[in-house]
Protein backbone atom coordinates (compact mmCIF):
# COMPACT_ATOMS: atom_id res chain seq x y z
CA UNK A 1 0.00 0.00 0.00
CA UNK A 2 1.34 3.15 -0.80
CA UNK A 3 2.40 5.95 1.28
CA UNK A 4 -1.06 8.64 -0.09
CA UNK A 5 -3.28 5.65 0.56
CA UNK A 6 -2.16 5.14 4.03
CA UNK A 7 -2.05 8.75 5.23
CA UNK A 8 -6.00 8.82 3.60
CA UNK A 9 -7.39 6.53 6.71
CA UNK A 10 -6.21 9.41 8.75
CA UNK A 11 -9.27 11.56 10.69
CA UNK A 12 -8.35 15.46 8.47
CA UNK A 13 -8.31 17.34 11.95
CA UNK A 14 -9.47 15.99 15.67
CA UNK A 15 -12.33 17.78 16.87
CA UNK A 16 -11.68 20.32 19.72
CA UNK A 17 -15.10 21.92 20.55
CA UNK A 18 -18.24 20.39 22.00
CA UNK A 19 -20.15 20.69 18.75
CA UNK A 20 -17.15 19.97 16.93
CA UNK A 21 -17.35 16.87 19.03
CA UNK A 22 -21.02 15.92 18.98
CA UNK A 23 -21.14 16.44 14.90
CA UNK A 24 -17.93 13.48 14.69
CA UNK A 25 -20.11 11.29 17.28
CA UNK A 26 -23.22 11.46 15.29
CA UNK A 27 -21.24 10.24 12.57
CA UNK A 28 -19.70 7.51 14.01
CA UNK A 29 -22.89 6.53 15.24
CA UNK A 30 -24.91 6.88 11.70
CA UNK A 31 -21.25 5.03 10.12
CA UNK A 32 -22.52 2.29 12.66
CA UNK A 33 -26.04 1.86 11.25
CA UNK A 34 -25.37 2.04 8.15
CA UNK A 35 -22.41 -0.38 8.22
CA UNK A 36 -24.91 -2.29 10.45
CA UNK A 37 -28.16 -2.02 7.85
CA UNK A 38 -26.00 -2.39 4.28
CA UNK A 39 -22.57 -3.97 5.06
CA UNK A 40 -18.76 -2.69 3.88
CA UNK A 41 -20.30 -3.44 0.13
CA UNK A 42 -22.43 -0.40 -0.09
CA UNK A 43 -20.97 1.67 2.78
CA UNK A 44 -20.80 5.24 1.35
CA UNK A 45 -20.41 8.46 3.13
CA UNK A 46 -23.10 9.93 1.30
CA UNK A 47 -25.20 7.26 3.01
CA UNK A 48 -23.84 8.18 6.58
CA UNK A 49 -23.82 12.02 5.82
CA UNK A 50 -27.33 11.04 5.12
CA UNK A 51 -28.33 9.07 8.50
CA UNK A 52 -26.55 11.42 10.50
CA UNK A 53 -28.48 14.50 9.09
CA UNK A 54 -25.06 16.42 8.46
CA UNK A 55 -24.13 17.79 4.47
CA UNK A 56 -21.45 15.83 2.71
CA UNK A 57 -18.64 18.69 3.44
CA UNK A 58 -19.10 18.88 7.08
CA UNK A 59 -18.56 14.84 6.86
CA UNK A 60 -15.11 15.64 5.19
CA UNK A 61 -14.20 18.24 7.40
CA UNK A 62 -13.32 15.37 9.62
CA UNK A 63 -12.98 11.65 6.97
CA UNK A 64 -11.29 12.14 3.67
CA UNK A 65 -13.53 9.07 2.40
CA UNK A 66 -15.04 6.11 3.89
CA UNK A 67 -11.86 4.04 4.39
CA UNK A 68 -11.45 7.13 6.78
CA UNK A 69 -14.34 6.46 8.78
CA UNK A 70 -14.23 2.58 8.62
CA UNK A 71 -10.97 2.88 10.22
CA UNK A 72 -11.99 5.05 13.14
CA UNK A 73 -14.68 2.50 13.93
CA UNK A 74 -11.97 -0.40 13.27
CA UNK A 75 -10.03 1.93 16.19
CA UNK A 76 -12.40 2.45 18.50
CA UNK A 77 -13.51 -1.41 18.17
CA UNK A 78 -9.45 -2.27 18.98
CA UNK A 79 -9.33 0.57 21.65
CA UNK A 80 -12.56 -1.38 23.45
CA UNK A 81 -10.45 -4.69 23.38
CA UNK A 82 -7.38 -3.63 24.22
CA UNK A 83 -9.02 -1.76 27.48
CA UNK A 84 -10.65 -4.62 28.00
CA UNK A 85 -7.82 -6.98 27.96
CA UNK A 86 -5.74 -5.00 30.36
CA UNK A 87 -8.59 -4.62 32.67
CA UNK A 88 -9.08 -8.24 32.65
CA UNK A 89 -5.12 -9.47 32.71
CA UNK A 90 -3.86 -7.08 34.93
CA UNK A 91 -6.11 -7.27 37.72
CA UNK A 92 -3.92 -8.70 40.94
CA UNK A 93 -6.77 -10.32 42.65
CA UNK A 94 -7.13 -13.08 40.46
CA UNK A 95 -4.58 -15.60 39.69
CA UNK A 96 -3.10 -16.07 35.89
CA UNK A 97 -5.22 -19.15 34.93
CA UNK A 98 -8.50 -17.48 36.64
CA UNK A 99 -7.66 -13.94 34.53
CA UNK A 100 -6.89 -15.97 31.31
CA UNK A 101 -10.81 -18.09 31.48
CA UNK A 102 -12.32 -14.27 32.42
CA UNK A 103 -10.81 -12.79 29.00
CA UNK A 104 -11.58 -15.86 27.01
CA UNK A 105 -15.57 -15.18 28.43
CA UNK A 106 -15.39 -11.59 28.24
CA UNK A 107 -14.10 -11.48 24.70
CA UNK A 108 -16.15 -14.85 22.99
CA UNK A 109 -19.08 -12.84 24.85
CA UNK A 110 -17.97 -9.67 23.02
CA UNK A 111 -17.64 -11.55 19.78
CA UNK A 112 -21.60 -12.76 20.22
CA UNK A 113 -22.89 -9.77 21.00
CA UNK A 114 -21.25 -7.24 17.86
CA UNK A 115 -20.79 -10.22 15.61
CA UNK A 116 -22.83 -8.27 12.76
CA UNK A 117 -20.83 -4.72 13.54
CA UNK A 118 -17.53 -6.94 13.51
CA UNK A 119 -18.46 -8.92 10.17
CA UNK A 120 -18.99 -5.82 8.36
CA UNK A 121 -15.61 -4.17 10.03
CA UNK A 122 -14.01 -7.60 8.86
CA UNK A 123 -15.44 -7.59 5.28
CA UNK A 124 -13.65 -3.69 5.01
CA UNK A 125 -10.78 -4.62 6.40
CA UNK A 126 -8.69 -4.40 2.94
CA UNK A 127 -9.14 -0.78 3.47
CA UNK A 128 -6.88 0.00 6.35
CA UNK A 129 -5.57 -3.55 7.19
CA UNK A 130 -1.92 -2.84 6.14
CA UNK A 131 -1.75 0.66 7.41
CA UNK A 132 0.87 1.66 10.08
CA UNK A 133 -1.73 2.66 11.99
CA UNK A 134 -3.61 -0.22 12.08
CA UNK A 135 -0.16 -1.78 13.16
CA UNK A 136 0.35 0.30 16.04
CA UNK A 137 -3.20 -0.09 17.58
CA UNK A 138 -3.11 -3.83 17.07
CA UNK A 139 0.31 -3.87 18.78
CA UNK A 140 -0.62 -2.19 21.81
CA UNK A 141 -2.87 -5.36 22.67
CA UNK A 142 -0.63 -7.71 21.61
CA UNK A 143 1.93 -6.48 24.12
CA UNK A 144 -0.28 -6.58 27.12
CA UNK A 145 -1.17 -9.88 26.57
CA UNK A 146 3.24 -10.41 25.99
CA UNK A 147 3.03 -9.27 29.35
CA UNK A 148 0.98 -11.02 31.16
CA UNK A 149 2.42 -14.29 29.64
CA UNK A 150 5.20 -14.14 31.62
CA UNK A 151 2.64 -14.08 34.74
CA UNK A 152 1.15 -16.97 32.61
CA UNK A 153 3.94 -18.89 32.21
CA UNK A 154 7.08 -18.14 34.33
CA UNK A 155 8.63 -21.25 34.02
CA UNK A 156 8.77 -21.22 30.74
CA UNK A 157 11.42 -19.40 28.55
CA UNK A 158 11.19 -16.75 26.06
CA UNK A 159 10.94 -18.94 22.71
CA UNK A 160 8.29 -20.36 24.63
CA UNK A 161 5.89 -17.73 26.20
CA UNK A 162 6.10 -16.19 22.39
CA UNK A 163 4.47 -19.59 20.92
CA UNK A 164 1.91 -19.70 23.47
CA UNK A 165 1.05 -16.00 22.67
CA UNK A 166 1.08 -16.49 19.32
CA UNK A 167 -1.20 -19.35 19.37
CA UNK A 168 -4.00 -18.55 22.63
CA UNK A 169 -4.27 -14.84 20.45
CA UNK A 170 -4.75 -16.81 16.54
CA UNK A 171 -6.97 -19.51 18.37
CA UNK A 172 -9.75 -17.33 20.28
CA UNK A 173 -9.67 -14.69 17.03
CA UNK A 174 -10.09 -17.55 14.63
CA UNK A 175 -12.74 -19.22 16.95
CA UNK A 176 -14.01 -16.40 18.01
CA UNK A 177 -15.14 -15.10 14.29
CA UNK A 178 -16.51 -18.63 13.74
CA UNK A 179 -18.04 -19.41 16.45
CA UNK A 180 -20.36 -16.04 16.25
CA UNK A 181 -21.12 -16.46 13.03
CA UNK A 182 -23.99 -18.02 14.15
CA UNK A 183 -26.75 -16.37 16.92
CA UNK A 184 -25.83 -18.16 20.35
CA UNK A 185 -27.66 -18.38 23.41
CA UNK A 186 -26.65 -17.50 26.57
CA UNK A 187 -25.94 -20.85 28.07
CA UNK A 188 -24.04 -21.99 24.59
CA UNK A 189 -21.77 -19.03 24.77
CA UNK A 190 -20.85 -19.74 28.43
CA UNK A 191 -20.31 -23.77 27.48
CA UNK A 192 -18.27 -22.53 24.93
CA UNK A 193 -16.05 -20.16 26.36
CA UNK A 194 -15.82 -22.19 29.41
CA UNK A 195 -14.69 -25.45 27.26
CA UNK A 196 -12.06 -22.71 25.38
CA UNK A 197 -10.55 -21.95 28.68
CA UNK A 198 -10.26 -25.08 29.90
CA UNK A 199 -8.41 -26.44 26.76
CA UNK A 200 -6.25 -23.50 27.12
CA UNK A 201 -5.52 -23.98 30.93
CA UNK A 202 -4.13 -27.73 30.07
CA UNK A 203 -2.04 -26.36 27.26
CA UNK A 204 -0.73 -23.94 29.98
CA UNK A 205 -0.19 -26.14 32.55
CA UNK A 206 1.61 -28.72 31.06
CA UNK A 207 4.07 -25.34 29.59
CA UNK A 208 4.67 -25.02 32.80
CA UNK A 209 5.77 -27.98 33.72
CA UNK A 210 9.60 -27.85 34.44
CA UNK A 211 11.72 -30.27 31.45
CA UNK A 212 12.99 -33.63 32.33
Amino acid sequence: MSNRQTARISSRKQPQQARSADLVAAILQAAIQVLTEHGASRFTTARVAEKAGVSIGSLYQYFPNKAAILFRLQSDEWLHTTQMLQQILENPEQPPLARLRTLVQAFIRSECEEAQMRGALNDAAPLYRDAPEADEVRAAGRQIFAVFMCELLPEAGEPTRTAACDLILTTLSSVGKDFSGNPRSDPQITAFADGLADMFSAYVVVLNQPSG
